[in-house]
């Protein structure tokens, strides 16, 4: 019966009212959540405030023990700090590049923690048979939970970079004499190819979850598949800030469109029975 129900439905719009009711009822549980909350608001403040801080003050002015490690890297790392002053070039290439991976591993950690709990904290918390025995479509259900993690993390990102935008060029204003972040190329990189990233992990963590049992087992399931991508989002982060705007976008669109297809995959073998199955 509830199979015919969405089957005859899926054609449907999705229902906006019920959507924002279920992700503002999520938001909610999230905050209350310590175990959520906690981590995901005190890793991004280490990584975008506490430790940009601490290397741009120690990277400020400093050249004689840069100048080496300028050398040993790539050419097209390398030359553009080169044609910078000595005391800019340390600064610059800590703030402006080497720390770009942090810009990525925080969107898709916030999504995986928050999409981890999307079914399995429901699970942990009792609440689920409630959440299955609303009356709202499958797909709108679905949609909910993704949103309910996409969203925060988006939002943390945006904020956290804003953050390290005024710690950056605070700490390197007097040496650079003006802003050294952000540009063109950091905007494409914040604004496409993270959301990018937080909508691919949280639509592998979002199908993960509704097969866990609890919250932490959707962790250690989803965590061989997130940990891989984290490490090719740090090995190439850096490296989106070397390329033009037009490569960076369409590196972007290619995330986009894996996220996409992942998401869309679950959202169509998405069903109440399989996650009450699991329960």
């Amino acid at each position: 019966m509830r199979t015919q129900r969405t089957r005859t439905t899926d054609r449907r719009r999705p229902d906006r009212r019920a959507i924002a009711a279920l992700v503002a009822r999520d938001l909610t549980a999230v905050r209350r959540s310590k175990a959520v909350v906690v981590p995901m608001l005190a890793v991004p403040t280490l990584l975008m405030i506490v430790l940009p801080l601490v290397v741009g003050l120690a990277a400020r002015g400093g050249d004689q023990g840069g100048t080496l490690f300028i050398d040993a890297l790539p050419a097209a790392l390398a030359d553009p700090i080169r044609a910078l002053p000595p005391d800019q070039r340390l600064v610059t290439l800590v703030l402006g590049y080497l720390l770009a991976p942090l810009f990525l591993i925080v969107p898709l950690m916030v999504s995986a923690v928050l999409a981890a709990d999307a079914f399995a904290g429901e699970k942990e918390r009792r609440t689920l048979e409630t959440l299955l025995h609303l009356p709202v479509d499958d797909r709108d259900l679905f949609l909910a939970k993704l949103l309910t993690a996409f969203l925060p993390a988006v939002a943390v990102s945006w904020g956290g970079f804003a953050a390290f935008v005024i710690v950056a060029d605070a700490v390197s204003w007097s040496v650079v004499d003006g802003p050294l972040v952000p540009n063109r190329l950091w905007m494409v990189v914040i604004v496409w190819v993270a959301p990018a990233v937080a909508a691919l992990g949280l639509g592998i963590m979002v199908r993960i979850s509704a097969r866990a049992r609890t919250a932490q087992e959707a962790n250690q399931l989803g965590g061989a598949v997130i940990l891989p991508l984290i490490f090719v989002a740090v090995g190439q982060a850096t490296g989106l800030l070397l390329v033009r705007i037009e490569v960076a976008v369409a590196i972007g669109a290619v995330v986009w469109a894996m996220a996409a297809l992942l998401i869309w995959r679950g959202a169509v073998r998405f069903t109440r029975d399989r996650v009450a199955a699991q329960v």
